[in-house]
């Protein structure tokens, strides 16, 4: 078999076992999120195996994310809640997007493009402590009781009330959860009764079992990572959905002393093997993880040596016998040997999050 010279392969049968693993954990709506192209896995695929498995809605930063899912044909309930200043919701109400609202202009932009027979789906955002969207605590009162106003009156219907979690710490995230149930309980004195409240991610949905409510946000746990520095995927009963994958695109035996990509900051010690990896810092690949990145060649791991370069980077690999288009495993499922994308996340000092997201658009995906 041909090993492609590069690719990452998206088990989807990962993806739906996750979801299912979350529905009977939590016992409540899973709402999956499939922002940023479904974290580098691929948006609407995503969506049809996690509705496939289970979950009920579907959760995007941005409007144009959620339309694209339109035009892929997913048409099941999906919110977005990050807008740009003077965004006017028509597409969104056109196509039946749910809008997360984090301000009285964007509740007036939202019931503006309601039509006679079609409110506008909402989900209002309220700030609990994470300083990012949101409405303010002290305008809370009055975009509720706007919202209730509109609502009575066709133009909107009050679908979620939400929040987001910082995950700082179990006492952190219980005081969000406590502001955000007072502003439950106000919403409530107003007459507004929505279908789901929701604040909780992954790493809440697995260990504050108070923040689940109606529903939970998931969406690096969807994709079989874990959201833990102390527990891993396994650990957690996950599935890792992604491998990366490449071809060994050719091998050089180096005397002892050869200096080794940019800069040289590797000279080989002994006379060896190299072999080069066609992936680089535009397909993902962290350049900051120059000299430390495992990968895995014929069932053994190895660590890249000398500065990864835009396309590709160089692997020592000794006196074994690796050869041109022989398969590199970059990561993947670490329960099968390879290294994991939270083992890149080490080495590179940032997060599995941003190892998938950050994959590049010229590394085709491959669904199985």
């Amino acid at each position: 078999m041909t090993v492609p010279f590069r690719e990452a392969t998206i088990d989807l049968d990962a993806i739906a076992d996750n979801v299912r693993h979350f529905r009977r954990l939590t016992g409540v709506e899973v709402l999956v999120v499939v922002k940023a192209n479904a974290y580098g896995h691929g948006a609407a695929a995503t969506a049809v195996a996690a509705l496939s498995a289970g979950a009920t809605r579907l959760g995007v930063a941005e409007i144009p994310e959620a339309l694209e899912l339109r035009r892929q044909g997913v048409h099941a309930p999906v919110v977005a809640w990050l807008h740009a200043p003077g965004e006017r919701f028509l597409e969104a109400a056109a196509e039946g997007v749910e809008v997360g609202i984090s301000s009285y202009d964007q509740l007036q932009a939202a019931a503006a493009a309601a039509s006679a027979d079609r409110p506008v789906a909402v989900h209002l955002k309220l700030e609990t402590g994470l300083s990012r969207n949101g409405i303010a605590p002290d305008d809370w009162g009055t975009v509720l009781a706007e919202a209730a106003r509109l609502e009575r009156i066709g133009r909107l219907r009050i679908v979620g009330l939400f929040s987001h979690l910082s995950n700082a710490s179990p006492a952190d995230d219980r005081a969000a959860l406590a502001r955000f149930e007072e502003g439950v309980a106000q919403a409530a004195a107003l007459g507004v009764r929505p279908e789901i409240r929701h604040i909780a991610a992954t790493a809440a949905a697995i260990d504050l079992p108070e923040t689940r409510l109606d529903a939970v946000r998931i969406g690096i746990g969807t994709y079989g990572l874990s959201p833990f520095d102390d527990r891993s995927s396994a650990e957690l009963g996950l599935r890792p959905a992604m491998t990366l994958r490449g071809a060994v695109a050719a091998v050089r035996r180096v005397p002892a002393g050869t200096g080794v990509s940019y800069d040289y900051v590797h000279r080989t010690d002994r006379e060896t093997t190299l072999a080069l990896v066609p992936l680089g810092y535009a397909d993902g690949v962290p350049r900051s993880a120059s000299g430390r990145l495992p990968v895995s060649i014929g069932g053994r791991r190895y660590t890249n040596v000398g500065r990864i370069a835009m396309d590709q980077f160089v692997v020592d690999v000794g006196d074994a016998p690796v050869g041109v288009g022989d398969e590199v495993t970059l990561f993947g499922d670490p329960t099968l040997g390879v290294p994991s994308a939270t083992d890149w996340a080490e080495v590179a000092g940032t997060i599995g999050y941003e190892i998938v997201t950050r994959i590049g658009h010229r590394v085709p995906r491959r669904t199985t």
